[in-house]
């Protein structure tokens, strides 16, 4: 397994503390990516349903993909009126053109898009949506970017915030074109939480869930002197989060 596959796969190891500690979405943020009138919407990489159970409120009906069984187990336990599946972007256990809306919640980063942009079509009614959406902590902050470093410890150009946001602002897709009106957009917002859910929060990233336990413990401890240094005696704080956003619709099929 390489690094990255093996990251990929690393959250499931803390499915109930990704649950419950990372950011759901911003209201506002599924507002704009969900189309009106949309009847079925699936959640492509669902993992545990943060970005699933916003749906709820929005489509009829919604079905959610994920590989990875443990993750699963969350999402069905706390979402059972969701439709879970076992698939990936790659492989997407649905017919041809039964959905309208397809999106990708923080996961697209883990995808080949060359094999997964053809999937998502394919399920895609004609003007269907697929969206994209990365809900994580704002790393143009400094210290909120550097919470899971270890003392003298830089950011790795990998994770640099300009990086990050080139990942996800520039989304390529794959020839031959099967989607337009592409539109982005970016949402910030806040999250008051107490120093021992971000130092929670900080332990679901898969830099830290993969690191050997001594490092594990380090960055974490690292994190929450940090956080009492900068808020000394805070109940709660706020963490500056944002939402990145990217759409298109799937072109009207071409009749052979």
């Amino acid at each position: 397994m390489t690094d990255r596959q093996e990251r990929a796969m690393s959250f499931g190891s803390i499915a109930e503390d990704y649950d419950g500690f990372r950011p759901r979405p911003p209201e506002d943020a599924v507002g704009w990516l969900v189309p009106p009138r949309c009847e079925v919407a699936v959640d492509l990489g669902a993992g545990t349903g943060l970005f699933t159970r916003a749906l709820l409120s929005r489509a009829a009906e919604v079905i959610a993909v994920e590989p990875d069984a443990r993750m699963r187990a969350v999402l069905t336990a706390r979402s059972p009126q969701v439709r879970a599946v076992e698939g990936t972007g790659e492989k997407i256990p649905l017919p041809d053109a039964t959905v309208d809306a397809v999106f990708v919640s923080s996961a697209w980063h883990w995808m080949d898009p060359a094999r997964a942009v053809p999937e998502i079509g394919r399920v895609l009614r004609d003007n269907g949506r697929f969206g994209l959406i990365w809900t994580s902590r704002d790393r143009e902050v400094d210290w909120v970017r550097d919470l899971d470093l270890l003392p003298g410890e830089h950011t790795p150009e990998s994770e640099s915030p300009d990086r990050f946001r080139r990942r996800h602002e520039n989304v390529v897709l794959p020839d031959p074109q099967v989607f337009h009106n592409v539109s982005r957009e970016t949402f910030t917002f806040v999250r008051t939480m107490s120093i021992d859910d971000v130092v929670a929060m900080v332990g679901t990233y898969s830099r830290v869930i993969i690191a050997p336990e001594d490092e594990r413990a380090a960055r974490l401890a690292n994190a929450r002197a940090a956080l009492n240094e900068r808020f000394s005696g805070a109940e709660a704080i706020d963490v500056p989060m944002k939402s990145r956003c990217w759409r298109a619709d799937r072109l009207l099929r071409v009749d052979v």
